[in-house]
């Protein structure tokens, strides 16, 4: 037929960007080391959280970082698609490290009410500064990359809450610069662990769709059953199925019924090539697979389960 089936094993969406993850790693394991120094010695739990959140951030990307050299190894007889699904594992531990660290961060503040420490400004602000540079470096590296995956998309997420967190600790600082109120620490690591929670959620929430094989955001079912009708020859189909097995790896399959007539070796053959330049065309589909059904086929299995 000269179709090409072959799946492009290990080139996934996140060993694209794995070089910018790269330079997010060591840009964020920079500031960890800052900061926990910044927190020793200023004694703000803030920026304890704070660095903490970047510590995670770190592991985060580690393991994104593994996982798209295991992604990339080939496929094999017992593992027919590789080891692509290994971003989307790495992506979930990396929404649960996200919970843990928040969890973590909430106890130690509730626990710090009523009696905040005080807190050596001077060392906290600069931290904070630091951090919140490093964190808007890291963001314009991850910028645009994390449309195309779920891992770089947790990392962007994550330096994200981190800029977020940092100038919460910024704000903590100057209100206890300016006010002698060190209450504003520990309301600040508050702050920053209920900003990790709904990105971990979102995060979450997307790696289960693609592990219970939900169809990709933005594909309408509807809409590609239309396009495939509207192919000549067609007159039905049926058992429609897309899913995704890492991101930007989205995979289709369906039945489809043809006018007894077309079905043979030449039609068969155009009319696969009209179906699969329809879907990578209109629904960026590559991966398709098409079961051809001659309508004789389809009426005997009407009169079967009659």
């Amino acid at each position: 037929m000269g179709h090409d089936h072959s799946h492009t094993h290990g080139i996934t969406a996140t060993g694209r960007h794995r070089k910018r993850l790269v330079a997010v790693l060591a840009i964020t394991l920079a500031v960890v080391l800052v900061q926990v120094a910044g927190a020793a010695l200023s004694g703000s739990l803030a920026l304890l959280a704070d660095a903490g959140h970047m510590l995670s951030d770190a592991a985060g990307v580690t393991i994104a970082l593994l996982a798209s050299w295991i992604a990339g190894r080939p496929a094999s007889d017992l593992r027919t698609y590789g080891y692509q699904r290994a971003e989307v594992l790495a992506a979930l531990a990396n929404a649960l490290i996200l919970i843990v660290i928040s969890v973590i961060i909430f106890t130690e503040a509730i626990r710090r009410f009523g009696s905040a420490p005080e807190v050596q400004t001077d060392i906290m602000l600069g931290a904070a500064i630091l951090g919140a540079l490093a964190n808007l470096v890291s963001l314009l590296i991850l910028r645009g990359a994390h449309q195309d995956s779920l891992n770089v998309r947790g990392a962007y997420l994550e330096v994200l809450g981190d800029l977020l967190g940092s100038l919460a600790v910024i704000v903590a600082a100057v209100v206890i610069l300016t006010t002698g109120y060190h209450a504003a620490d520990t309301i600040a690591s508050v702050l920053i662990a209920l900003m990790i929670l709904p990105r971990a959620w979102s995060l979450l929430r997307d790696v289960v769709d693609v592990l219970l094989e939900a169809s990709p955001k933005g594909v309408e079912v509807q809409m590609i059953r239309e396009h495939i009708l509207s192919v000549e020859g067609v007159v039905d189909v049926h058992d429609i199925h897309i899913w995704t097995i890492t991101s930007g790896v989205p995979v289709f399959s369906a039945h489809v019924v043809l006018e007894d007539g077309v079905l043979t070796a030449r039609g068969a053959d155009q009319v696969l090539d009209k179906l699969i330049t329809c879907l990578g065309s209109h629904f960026d589909t590559e991966h398709c697979t098409f079961q051809l059904e001659p309508a004789s086929h389809l009426e005997h299995e009407a009169h079967q389960h009659a």
